[in-house]
Order: C-alpha cells, then sequence, then structure tokens
C-alpha cells in the first residue's frame, strides 16, 4: 500500500508539471510568435518613400547616426545593445550604399565617428515619416482592442521583459 502511495504522489506531482509546463508554454508561445513574427518583419527590405530599398535594421541604424553626428560604431553598439562586429557590418553595408560617410577626428586616428550624407539624411528623415505613419496607425487597431492604459502598461511590460532578459539565470 505504501509504494502504491509513493506511485501515486509521483504521477500526481508529474502530472501537476505537466499542467504547469503547459501554462507557462502556452504564454511562451505568444512572446515566441511575436518575435518571430517581428524578426522577420524587421528583416524585410522596405521602400520608405525614396525609392531606396533598406531593411529596419538598417534604417533604424542610419537614423540613430542622423542624429547622433559623429556617434561611434562602439555608441551605436551600446544603443541597439548589438556586438561592435555586428554593428560594424551594418555600417559597412550603409557606407557602400552612400548613405553615411567614417571621419578620423583630428588628434585621434583611433576613435572613427560616423555621420550621414545628404542621401542618407533624406533617407532618415523620409524612414521617420514613414514610422509615424505605421505606428499611428498600429495603436490605433491597438486602441481598438484596447484601452490607452492597458497599452502602456503593455509597453512597460515588453521594457521590462527585455531587461529581464539580460539578467544572469538562477541555478
Amino acid at each position: 500500500m505504501k509504494d502504491y502511495k509513493n506511485k501515486m504522489t509521483n504521477t500526481e506531482n508529474v502530472v501537476l508539471r505537466n499542467a504547469k509546463y503547459h501554462e507557462l508554454d502556452e504564454k511562451a508561445n505568444i512572446i515566441y510568435k511575436f518575435v518571430t513574427t517581428y524578426n522577420d518583419y524587421i528583416k524585410t527590405a522596405h521602400d520608405y518613400g525614396t525609392g531606396e530599398i533598406i531593411n529596419m535594421v538598417e534604417v533604424h541604424t542610419l537614423t540613430v547616426i542622423e542624429e547622433n553626428p559623429g556617434i561611434t560604431v562602439t555608441d551605436v553598439a551600446l544603443h541597439w545593445n548589438r556586438t561592435k562586429g555586428a554593428v560594424s557590418q551594418i555600417v559597412a553595408k550603409l557606407e557602400k550604399r552612400g548613405l553615411i560617410f567614417r571621419k578620423k577626428e583630428d588628434g585621434n586616428a583611433k576613435n572613427v565617428h560616423l555621420y550621414v550624407t545628404d542621401k542618407g539624411e533624406f533617407l532618415s528623415k523620409a524612414h521617420k515619416a514613414y514610422d509615424i505613419k505605421e505606428l499611428t496607425w498600429a495603436d490605433k487597431m491597438l486602441r481598438q482592442g484596447f484601452t490607452t492604459e492597458e497599452i502602456v502598461i503593455f509597453y512597460k511590460i515588453m521594457d521590462r521583459y527585455t531587461e529581464l532578459l539580460d539578467l544572469p539565470r538562477p541555478e
């Protein structure tokens, strides 16, 4: 009888853990679907109204440079939480397309500063106008199903969840 009770307790624990897993997995899948869908979206090239076809990662990098003339690759990497190598690859693409240029400052040949060209500035400003339109549309669509307070809370949760991803995991 004692063995039977131990087996039942173990079985009940497995069932409870399995139920907890499915409860948590259902929530995690919502996040996973959002992340994978959004990741595909940001990698898709768009025309932001200038005829230049560019993806979101590149155009947002361009805009950071446009809004911060003289910024370094290191500072861009810190801004976007990316490696210097990843940002260097994006910067090389932007430079090759004539959207930015690099300049070594007088007296310090080590630090290279980034600036937009006229073409880059035009694209960055077109991107901002495009984003205003798109984000306004998304906000309008969200407001059809959620209150302003719920939307504000959603963004707070997204911000906090992003911070959690950088924290060490418990053993």
